[in-house]
């Protein structure tokens, strides 16, 4: 089975470009979602992210994703140090997800697909992209996060500069007639590598 990789910055809408994948019978495993998931049901990412971060880390119900956020937000190193507790157990999640695929190929969308390593593991990579400006705006409107937060996301993820070199493909999605043109052209290019 092909594993495709779905990566870009934050708001430059990949979870849109994974739904376009989707509608076309293409599993999806959304890593971002994932992650959370797991750091609020492993008792192991629990304990660890407690020592990480200390007690305050965990609410009554589940993840304290503010309180965690604000450590991270200019640490670097706090920010590694979780994602080195996450990203293993994320990654041996994903091998088993896939075992229980039956397509001809299927997605994995990460944000970080370069940084945390697990683009090793992918056969294609995508990239999606979209203006700055416009990801910024997307994301401040979506989550309602100001901006310095979103600028310090951004900066804390590979730029376009650096992941279009390393993508087999790349999704321009600033008009969404195009992009859903691109994924079915990817599509069937992938399903022609199959046969």
């Amino acid at each position: 089975m092909i594993i495709v990789g779905l990566t870009g910055g934050i708001g430059s809408g990949k979870s849109t470009v994974a739904g376009f994948f989707s509608e076309l019978g293409i599993p999806v495993y959304e890593a971002d979602h994932e992650a959370k998931t797991l750091m609020n049901r492993s008792k192991v990412i629990r304990r660890k992210l407690i020592a990480l971060f200390g007690k305050r880390a965990y609410k009554k119900d589940g993840l304290n994703r503010p309180f965690i956020a604000k450590k991270i937000f200019n640490d670097s190193s706090l920010l590694e140090e979780m994602n080195s507790i996450v990203h293993p157990k994320v990654g041996s999640h994903f091998k088993r997800w896939v075992k229980k695929q039956n397509s001809p190929y299927i997605i994995k969308e990460a944000a970080i697909l370069f940084e945390s390593g697990s683009y090793e593991d992918c056969d294609i990579i995508i990239t999606v992209t979209a203006p700055e400006k416009v990801r910024l705006e997307r994301v401040m409107k979506r989550d309602g996060s100001g901006k310095d937060r979103v600028m310090a996301i951004m900066k804390n993820q590979f730029s376009d500069e650096e992941r279009i070199p390393r993508s087999d493909y790349v999704i321009s999605n600033s008009d969404l007639d195009k992009t859903r043109q691109q994924v079915n052209d990817i599509h069937a290019e992938i399903l022609k590598m199959r046969e």
